[in-house]
């Protein structure tokens, strides 16, 4: 991916949801000025969650998302209408068509319902307008339009703008503990289980993140570290590492420099720190038996000894000797019933929005099932986790008494 590319994750997303033949595929083509969904006639064209990147203007670098229709029939179309309602984690403005001459249905009603519950901003959109002999006065979050003849196609565009969110980020992923000019060492293996010819995403963001600051990256892999310190004549601000060699670069990393990872940094940018600090503690407590969930926000080709399904597994093994038995998701998938597991451990989930995030860990929480990240797992079984934790202020006193 292009470093001068918008991920995926940080674009505001637009959930576009009605009955079939309501319209949708026809809106976002209208929208868009592009034939982005198939369109036709016959009901259920759109079969799974469609998802397209592109820039829409006034909003700039969306994540447009056709699903399904919501009132779709027998058991296939159950599954279907479940995907939709899926989306909605990920949600950040939805936009409901309903067809103009139909009006609104109990599917409809029941969808603008969990909008609310949620608290995500929503529109709905009369579809079809053009065939009414009068169009009516449009209500607080409603407009009138017409895909075949663009009536209202351009409002239509103003007010999805007007509903953009605030930034959901809990904070800074790193600028707002940096001074200009602070240097700022970060430690990226490359091996195998490396992109080829390119940097994974959280590296590119703390990169673009630390030189928003005005400071200076330097990146060195984990088996120059050493070296470069030698040569360095400025103390480093901080080291952040890849959590995979957190124990070698913490053994390579002077004391009085603080250190910690992408991983952990990724979890006070789009997750809950504090909760994941608390929930590492629950590794303490494991017995055998016990099931641990490893969760992972993209999906990507596993190699030998990959880092989510048999390194930590092996880690977490190690450090609390017991016999346990671990499952594991990827991308879309997690399971809404987390009562079979006494911990759920997640990636740092660079390639899920915040609201997804957020939905994930609240739903462990709402469970009361500790869920972790990656890097703090790694941090904790290390022994270093303390030390990883200095580079955020008043977050170290979690641990105390520990």
């Amino acid at each position: 991916m292009s470093m001068n590319q918008t991920p995926a994750s940080e674009r505001t997303h637009i959930s576009f949801f009605g009955k079939r033949n309501a319209g949708k595929s026809s809106i976002i083509n209208a929208v868009t000025s592009q034939s982005l969904s198939i369109v036709s006639d016959q009901k259920g064209t759109t079969t799974d969650p469609v998802y397209k990147t592109m820039e829409l203007l006034p909003l700039g670098p969306v994540m447009l998302i056709d699903t399904p229709g919501i009132d779709d029939e027998g058991e296939l179309g159950e599954l279907r209408v479940k995907r939709s309602y899926q989306v909605l984690n990920k949600t950040d403005i939805a936009v409901l068509i309903v067809d103009a001459a139909a009006g609104k249905s109990p599917e409809d009603e029941a969808l603008i319902r969990r909008f609310c519950q949620k608290g995500i901003s929503y529109l709905v959109v009369y579809n079809k307008s053009d065939l009414l002999s009068e169009v009516p006065q449009a209500k607080e979050r409603e407009i009138w339009v017409s895909a075949h003849t663009g009536l209202n196609i351009h409002q239509l565009k103003e007010k999805i703008a007007s509903l953009k969110p605030e930034d959901s980020h809990n904070c800074p992923l790193v600028q707002d503990l940096l001074d200009p000019l602070d240097l700022v060492v970060l430690v990226v293996p490359i091996d195998k289980a490396a992109p080829k010819g390119r940097l994974i995403l959280p590296q590119q963001q703390t990169i673009r993140d630390i030189l928003e600051a005005g400071a200076c990256p330097v990146v060195t892999r984990d088996t120059e570290l050493k070296d470069l310190f030698s040569r360095l004549s400025v103390k480093p601000r901080m080291v952040i590492t890849d959590s995979q060699v957190f124990s070698q670069v913490d053994k390579d990393t002077p004391e009085d420099v603080p250190l910690t990872s992408f991983s952990i940094l990724m979890a006070r940018y789009k997750g809950d720190l504090e909760s994941s600090i608390i929930g590492a503690a629950a590794l303490d407590y494991l017995q055998d038996g016990d099931s641990v969930l490893i969760a992972e926000g993209c999906t990507h080709h596993r190699q030998c000894d990959d880092i989510g399904t048999v390194k930590i597994p092996r880690w977490i093994r190690n450090y609390t000797g017991k016999d346990l038995n671990f499952s594991f998701v990827s991308g879309t998938e997690f399971p809404e019933d987390l009562s079979p597991y006494r911990l759920v451990i997640h990636c740092g989930g660079c390639m899920l929005n915040p609201r997804e995030m957020k939905y994930r860990i609240q739903c462990s929480l709402d469970q009361n099932v500790p869920i972790t990240n990656y890097g703090i797992v790694i941090a904790y079984v290390s022994g270093i986790l303390k030390r990883s934790l200095e580079p955020f202020p008043g977050i170290a006193e979690l641990l105390s008494g520990r």
